[in-house]
């Protein structure tokens, strides 16, 4: 305790210093920062930036997340991936405007009440925008911590990230809670990196870190790895006849509920399958080119597909069966395709046309 109580002065200090200026940071607004923690899951600071400000542009208030369409939504969100994400805050967003007038409770209980909302998020929400002494413990902050400290629990156990929250929380200052929360983020997002890259030469709490005293940071910290993912092979098809597209709508539940894709089947299928499958949709193609492989990863399944473009004769009318067959300003405006798809996309968007014979 008393090592971490040491990390305050030079942590604030190196964050004044060196705090990058990122939109969400301008103003201490509780729905920007709600947007942007949840936006910055999984996915870097500097890509985030500019869907937090095509967000914003859109949905200024909570009011309007709460009343957006959901294709709206998909598509504003397209490209984040994790759609659910998007789902759940707007389940809470509708929370917000019946519970709380529209405005998120500067409340850390009430915070984790909402949909999509845990402790290191409210942590977030009640510490930056309301200055309330709660931490906020991302993968970030476990590495800072765990460092600091030389600890060698596994940071993957629930047990362990609580007694950190616990050992912050005792030592956190009450009159900067918000910045010391984003210190220790910045720190472990700009210095205190992944294993050999850690810039322990660069940090400010060397002094008091136990893993730089003794050469352990490369070590550091343990982590248990997850499950073995499941691998699934699909051949993804770039049906066209020249303006449109096919595309369709998958399952209400499940892996990338209710977003658009391409249509795709398991499997690896060679050419002469893929037009007979084609044929099966009772569409006619004319022409095929094979687009390579691609690999997409999702938290539990891994995606190891094929693609193919096939030319097909004017389609007629705008759905058949349970494709859908959409303009290509109307996919690039409208409708949200996942990036698991970003690989054979380019085709629809870029409107790459295919000149090999079939």
């Amino acid at each position: 305790m008393d090592r971490l109580k040491e990390i305050e002065e030079p942590l604030l200090r190196w964050y004044e210093e060196n705090r990058r200026p990122l939109p969400w940071r301008m103003r201490r607004d509780p729905y920007e920062i709600w947007i942007s923690e949840i936006m910055c899951q999984q996915t870097r600071v500097e890509v985030v930036e500019g869907y937090f400000a095509r967000f914003l542009e859109a949905l200024p208030t909570i009011e309007a997340l709460a009343d957006c369409p959901e294709e709206r939504l998909m598509k504003l969100w397209e490209g984040l991936g994790y759609y659910n994400r998007a789902r759940n805050m707007q389940t809470a967003a509708r929370q917000v405007m019946e519970l709380y007038q529209g405005e998120l409770p500067a409340d850390f209980e009430a915070l984790k009440g909402l949909k999509g909302i845990g402790d290191y998020t409210a942590g977030a929400i009640a510490a930056i925008a309301y200055g309330i002494p709660v931490p906020a413990v991302d993968g970030n902050v476990l590495r800072v911590i765990s460092r600091v400290t030389e600890s060698r629990e596994d940071i993957a156990k629930q047990s362990v990230r609580r007694r950190v929250e616990q050992e912050l929380l005792a030592v956190m200052p009450k009159d900067r809670p918000g910045d010391y929360d984003q210190a220790l983020m910045e720190l472990g997002a700009l210095v205190c990196l992944p294993g050999a890259q850690a810039k322990c030469g660069q940090c400010p709490l060397k002094g008091c870190c136990l893993a730089a005293a003794h050469g352990t940071a490369d070590q550091l910290p343990v982590k248990s790895r997850p499950k073995s993912r499941k691998v699934e092979a699909r051949t993804v098809l770039v049906i066209q006849d020249g303006e449109h597209v096919a595309i369709r709508r998958r399952a209400s539940r499940g892996l990338l509920a209710g977003l658009y894709e391409l249509p795709n089947v398991e499997g690896h299928l060679g050419r002469q399958e893929t037009l007979d499958l084609v044929r099966e949709m009772d569409l006619e193609p004319l022409r095929i080119r094979p687009l390579g492989e691609a690999k997409h990863i999702f938290s539990h399944v891994e995606w190891r597909m094929l693609g193919y473009q096939i030319r097909v004769q004017q389609l007629e009318g705008t759905r058949q069966g349970d494709l859908i067959f959409a303009g290509r300003e109307d996919v690039r405006e409208r409708y949200a395709i996942p990036s698991a798809f970003d690989a054979y996309a380019g085709q629809i968007k870029g409107g790459g046309e295919d000149r090999s014979g079939s």
